[in-house]
Parts: C-alpha cells; sequence; structure tokens
C-alpha cells in the first residue's frame, strides 16, 4: 500500500449538468477550462438516458473487459467517485433502473436525462499521476515524498 497527501483543499465545484450533456465529456471540459490538475468527485446524482460502463469480467490478467451499453432507457445516476490526477479523471459509476443497479467505469456516451450534479474537491499540492508497473497496470503515483 502507499498513500498520498495534499497539503491543502482548493476550490469546491458543483456542477450542473442539463438534459443532453454528456457526463464525462462535460468533466473534461470543466478540468481543461479551470486548469484542474489533482481532485476528486465526491458525490453525483441525476439522470440517464444513455450510459456506457465497463468492468471487468475475469480474475486473471490480463483483465477481459465487458461494455455495457443503454440507449434510449431511464436510469438513474446513483454516484460518481474517483480520483483526476494530472488532469486525468479515472470515474466509476453507479446506476439503476427500475429492478437493479449497475456499477462500472464511467466512460464516454453517458447523456443526462433530465439533470446531473457533479461535486469536484480540487486538491492543491497533491502532485498526482498515473504510472504503468511492470505489469502494464495503471497505479496511482504521487512525486511528494
Amino acid at each position: 500500500m502507499e498513500y498520498f497527501t495534499a497539503p491543502k483543499i482548493g476550490r469546491v465545484f458543483v456542477l450542473r449538468l442539463d438534459q443532453g450533456d454528456y457526463v464525462l465529456e462535460s468533466i473534461n471540459d470543466f478540468i481543461k477550462k479551470e486548469n484542474i490538475k489533482d481532485a476528486v468527485v465526491v458525490s453525483a446524482i441525476g439522470t440517464l438516458d444513455y450510459c456506457v460502463l465497463h468492468m471487468v469480467t475475469t480474475t486473471g490478467y490480463p483483465a477481459v473487459e465487458h461494455f455495457e451499453r443503454w440507449e434510449d432507457k431511464p436510469l438513474e445516476l446513483s454516484s460518481i467517485d474517483g480520483v483526476i490526477a494530472d488532469g486525468k479523471p479515472h470515474l466509476h459509476a453507479v446506476v439503476s433502473d427500475k429492478e437493479k443497479a449497475y456499477s462500472g467505469h464511467l466512460e464516454e456516451g453517458c447523456r443526462v436525462l433530465y439533470l446531473a450534479e457533479i461535486v469536484i474537491v480540487e486538491l492543491v499540492g497533491a502532485n498526482l499521476s498515473r504510472i504503468y508497473d511492470e505489469n502494464h497496470i495503471l497505479k496511482l503515483s504521487s512525486n511528494n515524498k
């Protein structure tokens, strides 16, 4: 295990996405606009009508991934959590239909049905990045010692 510290919390942003906005694409635009280097996504709620999540389907290496897609189907967005490191988000989401909930890595193509509200907290001085290890697994890292 490793852990990293941020000397201070920076700005706190509450994003409002409207009908037809794309979730990950909007977050990426926001990161660029506000020059966010490191942050955490701490909350997200809303509704979607298109969604793409991917998840692993094996325990072996390399992982086999499955992409679950919903098109023109009402979904509740119950959460998005994750870390933005060096301006690049790694986010997971939980969505549900009237029967069950699904969780996975948030992909492009998730579209807001009615609304979405997302809270992002900036981490000042964390100096986060992601590096590949010897098994080509992407791992969180920091230049802080």
